[in-house]
């Protein structure tokens, strides 16, 4: 027996690494735009089916407490490609077609952490991190990239413009270009062709898997829906009997599906660990053109739950308990090293913030690797989420104050309001409406004395932290 063991680990060994890649999982994460906690059956959504978001928690798990770093688009992809607050890595809001600056090419993506193992790359959709070719995914790490640089409303058809001349509304937003790696191949997507972007997305991926089914591989699925304006495929036009959004949902719901049976297959499923998340929550403003954050507070540009819990699943069969839930907080700057931990991959040099949560993954204990997440707007630290507790300091912030949102895309005006110092207990209090810091004067101290530590490190209101780095810049 001995020798025979000694035989096979020999073997092994002498093996070519693209043998030994193979037993490397693969990895998908997609990535929602805009889209509420409420607004997949798992987590509360009953006006439309999503039998595949409901397949994927009945055969994975759900994370209830999972967050985003910042509630707005381009400060919360940073986070999660890097492994790191947006602010420690320059990234702030959501960039646009006039901005000059994106990722640095000093910050190791997380395509970078799986090229380290020979894996092939793959973006497909709204990249949002900078839309000159040095800030473009090809550039940083990705084999191929196929989508729009920013936001799709980002372009002279924006609900505020729409009065104006064409010519004037060019002065306000150019038009929104389709990249395929760093060729612009359509200068100008039009509102029909906004309606086969999901398609497309799906068909690139599905086609992507199949084409690298024999090696490890990575794939970036940011979808530009279900962010205003909504847009759908005539396959799911009406299909809902739910409005427009609901019938986007549904078209999300069967892209995720089609990603779902293509693993299944070719007998990937048990080898590929997929993730499934929103880069913040529902633009409330545009009312019936936007989702649910119930039973969170707020939604989109606030640092309240509604705005930067997500709702969040993840799918490995054999690996992740199937049905399963994780209440234990977590964030996207916690997929980065997960993933390098999972597949044997170095670590970046410089300091990131997110750590490996493969133990939440797999359902082998429950315990966070953080003390505490912190939540910044901007260049403001707002809140501290530590175990149950959350603490926002004085803040102003934007909100429907009980008002519906606007119809048919076009959006209403949000009120502004002020919160002071308050600590919630989330676990009796999820919408965060109870202040109980009074009672419990212990608990405030202690995540003061971590906010002043993180203020030294990521700043706070416009005061720079010692351990900022710079974006990138033209």
């Amino acid at each position: 027996m001995r020798t025979l063991i000694f035989l096979l680990t020999l073997f092994l060994s002498l093996l070519p690494a693209d043998a030994a890649s193979d037993r490397s999982p693969n990895i998908i994460v997609v990535f929602m735009d805009d889209m509420g906690y409420a607004d997949i059956g798992p987590f509360g959504a009953k006006a439309y089916p999503t039998p595949n978001f409901d397949r994927m928690a009945k055969e994975g798990r759900k994370f209830t407490d999972f967050y985003v770093t910042q509630a707005v688009c381009s400060a919360s992809r940073a986070g999660l490609l890097t492994g790191c607050y947006n602010v420690r890595v320059g990234i702030l809001g959501a960039l646009g077609p006039r901005n000059t600056h994106g990722i640095n090419a000093s910050e190791v993506t997380l395509a970078e952490i799986c090229k380290q193992k020979g894996y092939a790359t793959a973006c497909f959709g709204k990249w949002h991190l900078g839309h000159h070719k040095k800030f473009l995914p090809k550039q940083h790490g990705f084999d191929e990239y196929f989508g729009i640089p920013y936001s799709n409303d980002m372009w002279p058809y924006h609900p505020g413009v729409r009065h104006l001349p064409m010519a004037e509304r060019l002065k306000r937003w150019p038009h929104l270009p389709l990249i395929d790696g760093n060729a612009i191949i359509n200068p100008a997507l039009t509102g029909r062709d906004q309606e086969d972007i999901t398609t497309q997305l799906t068909e690139r991926t599905v086609s992507f898997i199949e084409k690298n089914k024999d090696r490890p591989f990575f794939v970036y699925l940011p979808h530009p829906m279900v962010h205003v304006p909504l847009y759908v495929s005539d396959r799911f036009k009406g299909k809902s009997k739910a409005g427009l959004f609901g019938d986007v949902m549904m078209e999300v719901d069967w892209s995720m599906g089609q990603i779902l049976d293509t693993l299944r297959k070719h007998e990937l499923d048990k080898n590929t660990l997929v993730i499934f998340t929103s880069d913040n929550g529902p633009w409330l403003s545009y009312g019936d053109h936007a989702g649910s954050a119930a039973p969170l507070r707020e939604g989109k540009g606030t640092m309240f739950d509604g705005g930067c819990r997500e709702s969040t699943l993840m799918w490995w069969p054999g690996t992740i308990p199937a049905g399963s839930e994780c209440n234990t907080p977590a964030m996207t700057i916690d997929i980065l090293p997960t993933v390098a931990e999972l597949i044997g991959a170095k670590l970046p040099d410089h300091k990131i913030d997110g750590k490996s949560i493969v133990n939440l993954l797999t359902g082998t204990n429950a315990k966070s690797p953080h003390e505490a997440y912190y939540f910044y707007y901007g260049s403001q630290l707002q809140a501290v989420r530590m175990g149950k507790w959350k603490l926002h300091f004085p803040h102003g912030y934007r909100t429907m104050a009980g008002k519906p949102g606007g119809k048919d895309g076009i959006p209403t005006r949000y009120s502004q309001s002020k919160i002071g110092l308050a600590l919630f207990d989330l676990e009796k209090d999820i919408g965060e409406k109870t202040d109980v810091k009074d009672q419990h004067p212990a608990v405030v101290n202690r995540i003061k004395t971590l906010a002043d530590a993180i203020r030294a490190d990521l700043g706070d209101r416009g005061a720079k932290g010692k351990g900022q780095r710079e974006p990138g810049r033209l």
